[in-house]
């Protein structure tokens, strides 16, 4: 890594932020707080939230830039950008700042309620206190010093996660909209088109690994025990559960694998068994995640389970309808999803 970007890792570093397993799981915090309103003006007002924080957390903007925006003229959903800091007669550009396609029509939808269209450029007039207040209570409910869901250290947050995604700086630099004289040089080798195409490169990546395996659980390595052939490696996921799998030592050292690194887990639907049973189940699986059958897809052949678990995650299974005509599942019926430690394959980005 070039001394420059060393230096610029290092000093995001000393700031008190949360690393990419914390911000997604403050993510499903919001997501589930939002979904669990039970009257509509509070519906709205939780989405209103939850929309803010989702532009905070994944365009780095300030809190007054997002309260300032007019989602209706300053996101253009159609090319994935949100248009940040726009002044009525100013001199400076607004600054462009590329979306996911997945976070667009996540939007798209949020903005669907009539009650966002009944004063467009207020639609995010939220006084900044009370937008504070539920920041922190959603950091205190993931177990986290309120003080670290402030908006400013989500924006630090988000910083820091794209320079671990090996994001180029003067991409990181034109998202944050910094525009320090130092880094004037290493902006000279991009021009806006090359910024703009790298950042959605990175955005569309980011989103891909987060929703194209609906078993795919990302998180920190906590331990690693190398053994004589194989390794066993734990990591910790965002909800906070743990995933053990084990690997040759040759995998180990080509994937680089060390403890504190952000990687992803996944494993195959078939090689999820379910046991519905009052008690810790009786197998040896390593991999255990108690939860609730969510939705049943009966086919001829086979059966897709999914089964949703307290923080929101949801793991698929897929078993042959025979088998599921024995185990006589229904939705909403409390299950454990198991799979073994070799059934799960490890990805570094």
């Amino acid at each position: 890594m070039p001394a420059g970007r060393r230096q610029n890792v290092s000093i995001l570093r000393k700031a008190k932020g949360l690393d990419a397993v914390q911000l997604n799981r403050l993510e499903k915090s919001f997501r589930l707080w939002a979904d669990s309103s039970a009257r509509a003006d509070l519906d709205w007002a939780r989405k209103r939230i939850l929309l803010i924080f989702l532009l905070i957390r994944y365009t780095g903007a300030k809190l007054s830039e997002v309260l300032a925006l007019n989602p209706f003229s300053d996101l253009d959903l159609d090319r994935h950008l949100v248009f940040l800091g726009k002044r009525e007669g100013g001199d400076r550009p607004p600054r462009e700042v590329q979306l996911s396609a997945a976070l667009s029509s996540e939007v798209r939808v949020l903005l669907e309620d009539p009650l966002f269209k009944k004063a467009p450029e207020k639609a995010l007039r939220v006084d900044p206190g009370h937008v504070r207040r539920k920041f922190y209570e959603r950091a205190a409910a993931c177990g986290f010093p309120k003080s670290l869901g402030a908006p400013e250290v989500i924006r630090k947050s988000r910083a820091m996660e794209l320079m671990q995604n090996n994001v180029p700086l003067p991409v990181v630099q034109k998202i944050m909209g910094h525009g320090t004289p130092n880094l004037a040089s290493a902006l000279v080798a991009y021009s806006e088109e090359d910024l703009q195409q790298v950042a959605r490169f990175f955005f569309e990546r980011e989103s891909a690994r987060k929703t194209s395996a609906r078993n795919a659980f990302f998180g920190k390595i906590e331990a690693i025990e190398a053994g004589d052939i194989q390794a066993r490696v734990v990591l910790v996921t965002s909800g906070g559960d743990r995933v053990t799998t084990v690997i040759t030592n040759e995998s180990l050292v080509r994937l680089g694998l060390k403890k504190g690194l952000l990687i992803t887990a996944e494993v195959k639907a078939p090689q999820v068994l379910l046991e519905k049973t009052d008690g810790d189940p009786r197998c040896s699986a390593e991999n255990r995640f108690h939860g609730n059958i969510a939705r049943i897809n009966r086919g001829r052949i086979t059966t897709e389970y999914v089964v949703r678990l307290a923080d929101g995650t949801s793991i698929c299974s897929l078993a042959s309808s025979a088998m599921g005509r024995r185990l006589a599942l229904q939705e909403n019926d409390p299950v454990w999803a198991l799979f073994n430690s070799f059934s799960v394959v490890l990805h570094r980005d």
